[in-house]
Order: C-alpha cells, then sequence, then structure tokens
C-alpha cells in the first residue's frame, strides 16, 4: 500500500496526466511505481509533522504528549483517493486540528499489527485514530474519495478529527463505550505470517532493490484471509465475502461531508423499516459512537448474520432509538463489484469473468423477463486462475440465465457469495448462456 507525493504545486497537472492515461479503471495506478515510492520516501522522511511508515514510534509519542494518534494509511502506486491524500498532508486550514495529532503515515502494511489495525482492507487511503495506550477512537475512510481519484474535498475527514478529539477529552470515562470499536482476536499477528504471504514478503521493505515488489498492500490481507478459508476448503464466511458493508447495505445513504448524516433512506429497506429518516444524525451505532462512515461499516463488519443493532438518531434537539432488524442474508445486498479485492474472488468463483446484470430495457429488447437472471459477461480474464470460464469456453457478451440451478436474478455480488459458499475447488457448476439466439450449456470450474 503506498502512493506518490508531489509537492504542491505540480500535483493538478500530473493527476490530470495520470488520470488522462487511465479513465475509469479501478485500481489504476501511476506509470512509475518505483519512482512513486521512492519519492514519497524522499518527501516524508524528513517532515516535522508526520512520522513516516513507523507507527510503533507513532504510539511511544502519543503515550509521551498524550495527544491522540492519527495512523493515515496509504496506497503511494494506486491512483485512487489522490486528491485527499495530497490535501490531508498540505490544507493549510487542516493544520489546527492536524496538530492536536501525532501524526503517522503508513506506506506498507508488511509490519501492521492485526490486532490493532482493522479497517477497509480494500480502500487506498483510510485512517485510524487511537489513544497512545492502544485503544481505539474511530476509523476514516471514503469511498467516495476511492471512486474519484481528484475529490479533494476534506470536510468528512475534518468532522472526522473533531469527533476523534472529542472523544479523546473524555477518555478514559468514556471507555466501555468505545469497546466496540477494538479489533477481534486474530490468528496472525502480521500480514506476512499468513500462509499466503510468508515465503514471498518480510517485514520490512526493500530499499536496496525492487521496493514496490516487495510491498504487502493492504488489499492482500483479505485475500489472505478469504484463501485461508478456500485451501481449507472451507466455505468463506459471508462478513469476508462482503466485508465492511457501506451503510448502503441495509438502505441508508450517509453524507460524505458531515460524521453521520442521512441523506437518504430506500424504500421498504432494511433501514426504511427500522424507521430511519433523512436529516437524521446518527450519534451511536451498537453503543459506539461515530466518528464517520467508516465506523458505520465497521458495525456493520461486526453485525450478525441475523439479529438486531440498536443506533440513536439526533431528530432536532430530539434523541431518539431505532432497531436495526437484519435480517437472513442480509450481508449479500451489498454491492463488491468495485472492490479490488474482488478479483481474487472472481477467479475462484466466476473463472476470472466480470459479470453485470442488464439493464430493463435490454433485457425487453430479449425477452427476458424481470425476475429471471441475466447477467452479461462484460470481461473474460486472459492469464492464470483469470483465464479458468476462457478455457471452459465463455465469452465476452454471453449473457448467463442459469448458472448452479439459480435461474431467477441475482447481482454477480450475490452470484459469488453464493458460490462461495455453496462450492468447492474442483467442483463444476453448470451454467447455461445465451450467445446470440442460441442457448449453450457449459461448465465452470471452481478454484
Amino acid at each position: 500500500m503506498l502512493r506518490m507525493i508531489t509537492p504542491r504545486p505540480f500535483l493538478p497537472l500530473l493527476l490530470v496526466m495520470l488520470l488522462m492515461s487511465a479513465p475509469g479503471v479501478w485500481g489504476a495506478t501511476v506509470k512509475d511505481r518505483e519512482a512513486a515510492v521512492r519519492g514519497d520516501k524522499s518527501a516524508m522522511e524528513g517532515n516535522a509533522h508526520w512520522i513516516y511508515n513507523d507507527f510503533h514510534r507513532g504510539f511511544a509519542a502519543a503515550q509521551l504528549t498524550g495527544k491522540p494518534l492519527l495512523v493515515v494509511l496509504r496506497c503511494v502506486p494506486c491512483l485512487a483517493c489522490a486528491g485527499i491524500d495530497a490535501r490531508v498532508l498540505e490544507e493549510s486550514e487542516l493544520s489546527p486540528l492536524l496538530d492536536q495529532f501525532v501524526r503517522v503515515r503508513v506506506i506498507n502494511a508488511n509490519a501492521l499489527d492485526l490486532s490493532r489495525f482493522q479497517f477497509d482492507y480494500d480502500l487506498s487511503f483510510s485512517t485510524m485514530f487511537f489513544n497512545g495506550d492502544g485503544t481505539v477512537y474511530g476509523r476514516y475512510g471514503s469511498w467516495t474519495h476511492q471512486k474519484d481519484a481528484r475529490d479533494e474535498t476534506t470536510a468528512g475527514f475534518r468532522r472526522a478529527l473533531e469527533s476523534v478529539l472529542a472523544i479523546h477529552r473524555e477518555y478514559p470515562a468514556n471507555r466501555e463505550a468505545l469497546e466496540g470499536k477494538q479489533g477481534e482476536p486474530v490468528d496472525f499477528r502480521t500480514p506476512v505470517e499468513m500462509p499466503t504471504l510468508k515465503d514471498r514478503y518480510t517485514r520490512n521493505l526493500d530499499w536496496e532493490g525492487k521496493v514496490v515488489q516487495s510491498c504487502v498492500h493492504c488489499h492482500q490481507i483479505g485475500d489472505a484471509h478469504r484463501t485461508l478459508y478456500r485451501d481449507r476448503k472451507e466455505p468463506i464466511p459471508s462478513r469476508w465475502v462482503y466485508p465492511f458493508p457501506a451503510p448502503e447495505t441495509i438502505g441508508l445513504t450517509l453524507a460524505a461531508d458531515h460524521v453521520s448524516r442521512v441523506v437518504g433512506v430506500k424504500a421498504d429497506s432494511i433501514a426504511a423499516r427500522a424507521g430511519f429518516r433523512s436529516g437524521d444524525d446518527v450519534v451511536s451505532i451498537a453503543g459506539q459512537p461515530l466518528v464517520s462512515v467508516a465506523d458505520v461499516s465497521w458495525v456493520l463488519h461486526r453485525a450478525p448474520e441475523k439479529g438486531a443493532i440498536e443506533a440513536v438518531v439526533r431528530r432536532g434537539d430530539l434523541a431518539e432509538r431505532v432497531t436495526i432488524e437484519l435480517p437472513d442474508g442480509w450481508r449479500s445486498g451489498a454491492d463488491i463489484s468495485r472492490r479490488v479485492g474482488t478479483w481474487a474472488m472472481r477467479a475462484m468463483a466466476l473463472g476470472g469473468m466480470v459479470l453485470e446484470d442488464l439493464a430493463d430495457g435490454e433485457r425487453e429488447r430479449r425477452d427476458i423477463d424481470a425476475g429471471r437472471m441475466a447477467l452479461g459477461v462484460a470481461h473474460v480474464g486472459q492469464y492464470g486462475e483469470h483465464a479458468a470460464a476462457k478455457n471452459a469456453g465463455f465469452q465476452k457478451e454471453d449473457v448467463v440465465v442459469e448458472m448452479d440451478g439459480l435461474s431467477n436474478r441475482h447481482t454477480e455480488s450475490e452470484l459469488i457469495g453464493h458460490l462461495l459458499r455453496a462450492r468447492e475447488p474442483g467442483e463444476r457448476v453448470a451454467v447455461t448462456v445465451l450467445r446470440g439466439e442460441r442457448r449453450i450449456e457449459l461448465e465452470l470450474p471452481m478454484q
């Protein structure tokens, strides 16, 4: 996980050039990744305001000064979130708030303490907030910025800083309310101890050699978790298929420039049935005070497969309690199609295909009922495990109308979850596709 910093006068032009080179591509990277990483080190290592790539030193400084600790986790070669990254580093308006924190910038995940650093590993810019004793205050990570590298807005980040400072002022009296924010027990203390990573990476970056190739990227942590289950021929838990669900998963849309203000409630959704209203400010969920939308995703990540979660919302001058009833299978409503970690799951479940649900107009043209499966093959992988579908006879522009006995309407995300939980590597799944006017029967190998 690494990202380039460029002196501010040159940043807008650089961003435009880079973005033009990879329009609309998720996971796009700078052309010279090696120079980007080394440039980041050169720019930040001597920065008086930031501790570079050493969170242990950050915890020690937080204990010594009594300040809260802010740790930015940043993927340097990745283009996503370039705008907010630059603004957080250089925006003078943020300085009075940032000066109240010990600030650390971490650019690789090799030696992360996974008992402490539990966050959305698919984001290329995340922030965790701690007390010096290791207590987690909250998390920040924006999918709005992930979708648009040019988005420089910091209003939501500013509000997160303010909320963390308020929590810090009350600590340790509020320790009990923070218990749910703490990380859960882990089997591996660092990523390089995980089976799929330990023989490929070491704790330290190879600054004397190919530094980029020596870096563990954050999304590889999620990949390694899923591979553990797959290698044991066990179903991947749904919370690792659908990690850190966005609030939209339960029908709740929150403003990007607030801590957790409701700006939309989908009709007949979990959130609608709970009683959320547009304009509500969500104060807490599961008893946890919130500092950003990422905190909501954390609660949902840790939520039960079925059950109730209590929330408190502020409506005008009143505080109201609402109960979120999560039905069985609620996580499958999450859209994971744009996550970096989904690429590895596509190899496991779909043989490297990318599937897109046909729009209603296209369904009408093809005479496919609105309630039936119709997933267009938008991409077929060409190499390694991602070429399994191609080798099995699948082609781009095929339309999947039945898979593994399922023929009712499914999203790609729902189908991936079903296959990863119902099928083991080595099994073959029956698939029916439309190719032009023909119906073709194929078999897709699970990996």
